[in-house]
C-alpha cells in the first residue's frame, strides 16, 4: 500500500512539471546581460562639459541661498518642550494663517500648531541666511487652517498628554501632571465647547499625519501658503529675530 502512495506522488509531480513546461514553452527567453556597477564616491571624476553647462546656474542659485534674511543673537533650537525654535515658527504660522484669515474668511485664527519633526534642524547665532529656512523646512507642506468645535478640542488636548511630545504651539496653553491633563487654554481662556475654533497647522498635520486624528474632525481650509515660504517671509519682516521663551507645554512629571 505504501508503494502505491510512493508511485501516486510520483506521477502527480511528473504531470505537474510537464504542465509547467507545457506553459513555460511559449514565453520568449531574453539575454539577460550583466551590467557594470558605478560607485558613487570620491574618485568619481566630474564631466567637465556638464559642469560648464550648470555652472551659470549654480553661481546663481548660490548668490540667492546665500543672501541675508534676518539675523539672531542667540542658537535657535529645537530640543525642551519650548524650544526657541519651535516657538518661533509657531507663532510665524499663527500670524500668517490670521493675515490670510481676516483677508479671505473674515475671521481671526484662534492658535497654531506645527510638529517638531518637521522642523529638520537648527539655526545658529548670527546671520539668518536663505539657505537657513531650506534646511530647516525642505518640505513643500501647505498651511491648513482647520475650523473645529470646541467640544473637539479635547481630542487634541488627549494628544498631548498621551504623548508628552514637543510639538510647538501658539496661542495654546497645555498643562499635565503624570500624563493628566491639568490646565487648558486657547487664546488664554477656557475653550467654549458649541463655539468654532481655527486651527492653523500644516497640511500633512491636517491631514492625521503623527497620529493627529482629531483634526478628522474639523473642516480643513486651505490657504495656498506654504509653510517655508511663510517663515521666508516673516524672517524679512524681522532684521533681529525675537525670540518668544514663554511656556505653552508645562509637561509635570514628564518621564
Amino acid at each position: 500500500m505504501k508503494n502505491k502512495f510512493i508511485l501516486l506522488e510520483i506521477a502527480l509531480v511528473t504531470l505537474s512539471a510537464c504542465k509547467t513546461a507545457s506553459s513555460a514553452s511559449s514565453v520568449q527567453l531574453v539575454e539577460v546581460k550583466t551590467q557594470k556597477n558605478i560607485s558613487i564616491n570620491n574618485e568619481l571624476k566630474n564631466d567637465d562639459e556638464f559642469v560648464k553647462i550648470i555652472e551659470p546656474y549654480k553661481q546663481k542659485l548660490d548668490k540667492e541661498m546665500n543672501q541675508k534674511i534676518s539675523h539672531t543673537n542667540i542658537d535657535l533650537t529645537k530640543q525642551g518642550d519650548n524650544s526657541n525654535l519651535g516657538n518661533l515658527l509657531a507663532d510665524y504660522t499663527f500670524d500668517g494663517a490670521n493675515e490670510w484669515a481676516k483677508k479671505n474668511l473674515q475671521k481671526n485664527v484662534d492658535a497654531a500648531l506645527i510638529n517638531i519633526g518637521g522642523i529638520r534642524t537648527t539655526i545658529g547665532k548670527g546671520d539668518i541666511l536663505l539657505k537657513s529656512v531650506f534646511e530647516v523646512m525642505p518640505f513643500e507642506n501647505e498651511v491648513i487652517i482647520v475650523k473645529m468645535k470646541g467640544a473637539d478640542l479635547q481630542g487634541l488636548y488627549d494628544y498631548y498628554a498621551k504623548t508628552q511630545v514637543n510639538n510647538p504651539v501658539s496661542h495654546l496653553y497645555i498643562e499635565t501632571n503624570n500624563g493628566q491633563l491639568t490646565k487648558t487654554l486657547i487664546n488664554g481662556k477656557a475653550v467654549n465647547p458649541t463655539q468654532d475654533y481655527y486651527i492653523a497647522t500644516s497640511d500633512y498635520l491636517a491631514l492625521g499625519g503623527d497620529n493627529m486624528k482629531f483634526f478628522a474632525k474639523g473642516e480643513s481650509i486651505p490657504t495656498g501658503i506654504k509653510l517655508r515660504d511663510l517663515f521666508i517671509d516673516y524672517f524679512k519682516k524681522t532684521p533681529e529675530v525675537v525670540v518668544n521663551n514663554d511656556v505653552r507645554l508645562n509637561f509635570i512629571g514628564k518621564k
